[in-house]
């Protein structure tokens, strides 16, 4: 055995001490756009578009990643877009995402063995958890290198983590690491000790040689052997701390062998800070894209299609075939529903799309999606749908109906107006706004004026919009809206397909399809009343003799 002092002298190891060597970034950003912070807060938007639903699901059972953090923070450039999409075509292959996958699960074997550690009151206990902890991380960084030379990634990312691990594995900081670990290991097993216990008193001392009374016993009932033997071995019961006997017990081998549990004990005190931080947070950001192909998966399988988006800075560009809320989907995901895709697409100089038809009929839902497919794209992730296209925005705002709140002194009415003041002082060229049923709480005509005079000044900022209405008027506001129109079965109005599709606004249509479908229009209904010989067949002013509402006139079925 060395002499202890010559490791103990070694120097203490936590990354790369190599003056040469380039510590690995990220796997989440592109280099140079690492954010000093993360935005720890939901973004105001998430919860109109089930995003909040999304995340939580997304994140579940890897509380120890603290993800959410990572969700709510965007790239700051198409560069790191491209740079994730690299990373994520690269996990969805089965061999990388198993060696990364592997690697994940050696760090948190780590953690649940640091963590036992940091609990653990008795001193050779507790370095002795460490040391677990310890030799389970080189293994790990070491598989991980072998697996990374094997596989010879072809994105940035990978690349960049493959050429960290090298350098790192090779670092005079590892190796004595590694080398340490690997000669405590040993000498612990060579520790051997045999316990002489008379009434209440133990004595204990090295054991060299003995008799193995286990193999005497076994030897004596051999003869007595007939055919196969019930086995009667069970397992000792392992609390996390050692009693008093055992601590005792423990503190009379460490004097034993007084060199080996010196080194034990400055093995802990030297590699104290010897995970790498580069590889550490590796660990973490790379939990965004398994978990993200984890909660797709399902969905997959059921026949939904996920695409990578074109992602470019021409502000005005929307574009998506067969796309789908994804959080409804997961909902629906195993049978229970089926999920109805839609087509969008925005060409120059169109900023406005809105969206009318009957109730029930899918707007809602379509309007979240356009918003999942700006934001999911936006961080870079696979979006639902086969194909996409989406500005690189710069904020994405949302206005939605919500339920009046009690605790608030201000109306429904003045709520509204002032949650789409904060958007319009905030709205740029290079953002985009999502609402839905805007206003719906005012008469008809102020609801008109004011969403007529709002989409205005969205349209002026520059910015692209979304809108759902039950204000068929606004879909032919200006040259640059375009109007979507939730569609209903042909034979059968009263049934939604929940297809939104793009043609002019016809709720009043739509109306009378209903009435008709029930006998209540007017030459209808006229059929079924005997006619009064003695008054005159006039027409009502504001009605046509088709029974169809008249002009300004308002459709039953228009939605509130």
């Amino acid at each position: 055995m060395a002499p202890v002092d010559d490791r103990v002298r070694r120097p203490p190891t936590g990354g790369i001490r190599d003056e040469d060597a380039r510590p690995f970034g990220s796997i989440l950003f592109a280099p140079d756009e690492i954010p000093a912070t993360l935005v720890p807060q939901e973004p105001d938007f998430f919860r109109d578009l089930n995003l909040d639903q999304v995340v939580a699901a997304v994140t579940s059972g890897r509380d120890q990643y603290d993800l959410a953090s990572l969700f709510y923070t965007l790239p700051a450039s198409i560069a790191t877009v491209a740079y994730r999409h690299e990373v994520l075509r690269e996990l969805e292959g089965t061999d990388v995402r198993a060696a990364v996958t592997s690697f994940a699960d050696g760090m948190r074997a780590v953690r649940s063995h640091l963590a036992r550690a940091a609990k653990i009151h008795n001193q050779w206990q507790e370095r002795r958890w460490f040391l677990q902890a310890v030799s389970t991380y080189c293994d790990a960084v070491e598989q991980l290198g072998r697996d990374l030379d094997a596989l010879d990634p072809g994105s940035t990312g990978f690349r960049a983590l493959r050429e960290h691990v090298r350098t790192y594995a090779e670092s005079d900081g590892f190796r004595a690491l590694s080398d340490d670990t690997h000669a405590l290991e040993a000498e612990l097993a060579n520790v051997r000790y045999g316990l002489h216990i008379r009434a209440n008193r133990i004595r204990v001392d090295r054991f060299e040689s003995g008799i193995d009374y286990g193999a005497e016993v076994s030897r004596t009932f051999r003869k007595f052997e007939h055919g196969a033997t019930k086995t009667y071995t069970f397992d000792f019961s392992m609390w996390p701390e050692m009693n008093h006997i055992e601590a005792g017990v423990l503190e009379l081998v460490a004097r034993l062998y007084p060199d080996t549990f010196a080194f034990l004990d400055r093995y802990g005190v030297d590699h104290r800070d010897c995970i790498d931080p580069a590889l550490e947070r590796f660990d973490r950001e790379v939990q965004v894209y398994l978990s993200w192909l984890e909660y797709i998966e399902p969905l997959r399988r059921g026949g939904l299609s996920f695409c990578y988006p074109q992602v470019s800075h021409v502000p005005r560009e929307i574009a998506g075939r067969a796309v789908f809320d994804v959080a409804l989907a997961a909902k629906l995901a195993g049978g229970r529903g089926r999920v109805v895709t839609n087509d969008v697409e925005l060409r120059a100089p169109e900023r406005l799309i809105v969206v009318t038809g009957p109730n029930q009929g899918g707007k809602t839902t379509f309007a979240r999606t356009i918003g999942q497919l700006q934001y999911l794209g936006r961080m870079g992730l696979s979006v639902p749908g086969e194909a996409a296209r989406i500005p690189f925005f710069d904020r994405l705002f949302t206005h939605f109906e919500r339920d009046e709140d009690l605790d608030n002194l201000a109306g429904k009415l003045e709520d509204d107006l002032l949650r789409i003041r904060a958007i319009l002082d905030d709205v740029t060229p290079g953002s985009v706004v999502i609402m839905n049923e805007s206003f719906s709480s005012t008469t008809l005509h102020d609801a008109l004026l004011l969403s007529r005079d709002i989409l205005r000044r969205i349209l002026a900022s520059g910015a692209l919009c979304v809108s759902v209405t039950f204000l068929d008027e606004l879909a032919s506001l200006s040259s640059e809206t375009v109007s979507m129109v939730g569609t209903v079965d042909p034979v059968d109005p009263a049934i939604r397909t929940f297809r939104i599709v793009r043609r002019p606004a016809d709720g009043m249509a739509h109306a009378v399809a209903i009435a008709r479908k029930h006998g209540l229009t007017r030459e209808q209904i006229r059929k079924r009343i005997p006619p009064d010989p003695g008054r005159r067949d006039e027409t009502p002013d504001g009605a046509r003799p088709d029974g169809a509402p008249g002009p300004g006139t308002r459709p039953p079925d228009v939605e509130r």
